[in-house]
C-alpha cells in the first residue's frame, strides 16, 4: 500500500483531499505545519479566534478532528524560523522597494513544497498530497476544473521537479461538491470559511499589521496629470498599483486609482478615471521564470494576478532568464513584484515575478 503524506490545514478542502485518499486505498498520514509564531515574531496584537485561542491553534484543534474521525494520524511540525527567513522576509523587502509581493508563491515554492516534503519524507512517504485546486497529468501541471477556485497561479513558482510525486485530489471537483462530500460525512470543517489574508498569517488589519516590521513614512499623494497635491499617504507601502479604496481624497465624484510610487520622493501617484492611459501598459518585464511546459513558446495567454482573465501575448526571451511579456491590446493594473503566468490553454507554463512594466517600449517612471 502506498503511503501518502498529506497537509492538513484544518480547512474543508485538505479535509476532503483526506477523504478522496482513504477512498482511493492509500495509506494516508496527516501532517500539520506551523509557520507563524506572533510573538515569537514580534507581533504584538494578534486576533484570538471565536474560542479564545489564535485562529492557527483553532486550525490545528479542527485538523485533529478530522483526521480522528477519519482513522487518520497527524503529526505536528514547525516550520517559523524557515517560513519567517524564506517567505516574510521576502515579503518585508518587495514591500520596501515599492513593489507589490505574492508571499503565497512563495510559501508554496519554500515550504509546502520544499520543508513540507522533506518532512514528509522523513515519515515514509511515496506520495505527498495537498488541497490545492489543480491537477497533474502526464507530468503537466493543469487547471482545477473549478475554474474559479483554480491555484495553479500559486503554484507557478513551484518546479517540475517539486511536483513529483504530487497529489491534488480534488482538483477535479468543483467547490460546492467538496462542500457536500464534507457534510456527507459530517465534518466539523464542512461549513467552515475559507481562509483569506496572508499565507498562515491570515486575515490581518495591514496597516496594524505592518506597524511591527516596517516605519510609517507619510508622504504626498499627487495627481499625475496635474502634479497638484491632492491628499497625503500613510506610507507607500500600504497601496498597490490599481487600488481604489482607502485613498481618503474628496473633491472629484470620479473614482480615483493608485498608479505609481516615487521611493525617493516618497510620493505616491494617483489618477482620476477607471479608463485613464496611466493604469494601462502594453508590455512587462518578468525575472525568475520558472520553466514548467516542455519547450519554449512564443504566443500563449497570461493572467498578471489572481483570478484575471486570461490575456493574449506574445514572448521575447531575453537575457538572464528574463522574458519580454507583450500585450499591445493595452491591459490595466500590471504590477511590479506581482507574478506573471502563462497558460497554453488547460497548461500552466510556468511563472515569473513582474521587475518592470512598459508602454511605448519604455519603463513607466512612475512604476518601481
Amino acid at each position: 500500500m502506498k503511503k501518502v503524506v498529506i497537509g492538513m490545514s484544518g480547512g474543508v478542502d485538505s479535509s476532503v483531499a483526506a477523504i478522496l485518499l482513504k477512498k482511493q486505498g492509500y495509506d494516508v498520514i496527516g501532517l500539520f505545519m506551523r509557520n507563524w509564531d506572533s510573538f515569537a515574531n514580534g507581533e504584538f496584537d494578534a486576533p484570538v479566534g471565536e474560542t479564545g485561542i489564535c485562529p492557527q491553534e483553532e486550525d490545528y484543534n479542527d485538523a485533529k478532528k478530522v483526521c480522528d474521525q477519519l482513522g487518520i494520524p497527524l503529526h505536528r511540525k514547525d516550520f517559523v524560523k524557515e517560513y519567517y527567513d524564506y517567505v516574510f522576509k521576502y515579503f518585508l523587502d518587495e514591500l520596501e522597494k515599492g513593489r507589490t509581493p505574492n508571499p503565497d508563491i512563495m510559501c508554496n515554492k519554500y515550504i509546502k513544497f520544499d520543508m513540507f516534503v522533506k518532512e514528509a519524507e522523513k515519515l515514509g512517504a511515496d506520495y505527498i498530497a495537498t488541497g490545492h485546486y489543480a491537477r497533474i497529468k502526464d507530468g503537466k501541471l493543469l487547471r482545477a476544473v473549478d475554474d474559479n477556485k483554480d491555484q495553479t497561479y500559486f503554484l507557478s513558482q513551484v518546479t517540475k521537479e517539486q511536483l513529483k510525486n504530487v497529489l491534488f485530489p480534488i482538483g477535479d471537483l468543483v467547490k460546492s461538491d467538496v462542500r457536500k462530500i464534507a457534510e456527507e460525512y459530517n465534518l466539523i470543517t464542512a461549513k467552515k470559511k475559507d481562509s483569506t489574508g496572508i499565507c498562515f498569517i491570515g486575515e490581518r488589519n495591514l496597516t496594524n499589521f505592518l506597524k511591527n516590521y516596517l516605519p510609517n513614512k507619510p508622504g504626498d499623494i499627487v495627481n499625475i496629470e496635474t502634479n497638484e497635491v491632492v491628499g497625503q499617504h500613510i506610507g507607500l507601502m500600504y497601496y498597490t498599483i490599481g487600488q481604489r479604496r482607502g485613498l481618503d481624497i474628496g473633491g472629484t465624484e470620479k473614482r480615483m486609482f493608485v498608479v505609481g510610487k516615487d521611493l525617493k520622493k516618497n510620493v505616491l501617484y494617483i489618477c482620476i478615471g477607471e479608463d485613464n492611459e496611466y493604469l494601462v501598459s502594453d508590455s512587462c518585464v518578468i525575472n525568475e521564470f520558472n520553466y514548467l511546459g516542455d519547450a519554449k513558446v512564443t504566443k500563449c495567454t497570461a493572467k498578471f494576478r489572481y483570478r484575471q482573465k486570461d490575456v493574449d501575448v506574445e514572448l521575447e526571451y531575453l537575457d538572464n532568464n528574463e522574458i519580454l511579456v507583450k500585450y499591445p491590446q493595452g491591459v490595466k493594473r500590471v504590477t511590479p513584484g506581482q507574478a506573471c503566468v502563462l497558460y497554453n490553454g488547460e497548461v500552466c507554463l510556468g511563472g515569473g515575478i513582474i521587475k518592470e512594466v512598459r508602454k511605448n517600449n519604455e519603463k513607466l517612471w512612475y512604476l518601481n
